[in-house]
């Protein structure tokens, strides 16, 4: 008998998880890593469009931080994990998309915020690999929005950056606007 109930739990189970929607793909995590970059994203404008596919095409393992190291001395940045052609974007104009996650804000409008490859990192999500997110830093600043997918346009910095001797990110943009909002 108990069997038999077992068995009726799981169908019912089955049959409740079938019967529901596709998830949303945006709340998806994608895979890590995207497949390899092998060419040059397209241009949107004058801006390449890199997406979290491109940025996130590789894994990076950040080195570990060294309390007792020399302050004096240059940390190990882990850079040589960066693909050649990721490092080609450097300097170049950039557009990038993904989802807001305010840092500092001037005058109610964000003037720093993390653009991050999906929404899952925030408060109780996963913690996102370090090529899963772009500084954004905006001298003029936006109105908030989260949730929701934003695009960027500016330039774009590759390569480790650090504060206070912690590695921050790999990814910086310095926008200058806002693009139309996805959603």
């Amino acid at each position: 008998m108990r069997a038999r109930s077992l068995f009726v739990s799981l169908i019912v189970t089955a049959a409740a998880l079938l019967a529901q929607p596709a998830p949303d793909p945006s709340l998806v995590p994608a895979p890590y890593p995207a497949p390899p970059v092998t060419k040059e994203p397209p241009a949107d404008n004058g801006y390449l469009k890199l997406g979290f596919d491109q940025l996130a095409s590789y894994v990076f393992t950040p080195p570990p931080f060294d309390p007792a190291a020399d302050p004096n001395a240059k940390p190990p940045t882990g850079e040589e994990q960066i693909p050649p052609i990721v490092k080609g974007w450097n300097g170049k104009k950039a557009v990038v998309t993904g989802y807001m996650v305010p840092v500092k804000m001037e005058k109610g409008l964000v003037i720093e915020f993390l653009l991050m490859r999906n929404t899952l990192a925030c408060c109780f999500g996963t913690v996102p690999n370090m090529n899963e997110w772009v500084i954004v830093k905006m001298k003029k600043g936006v109105a908030p929005m989260m949730d929701i997918p934003v695009s960027f346009y500016g330039q774009m910095k590759v390569g480790a950056m650090f504060e206070n001797g912690y590695m921050t990110g790999l990814y910086e943009l310095d926008a200058e606007k806002m693009g139309e909002v996805q959603g």
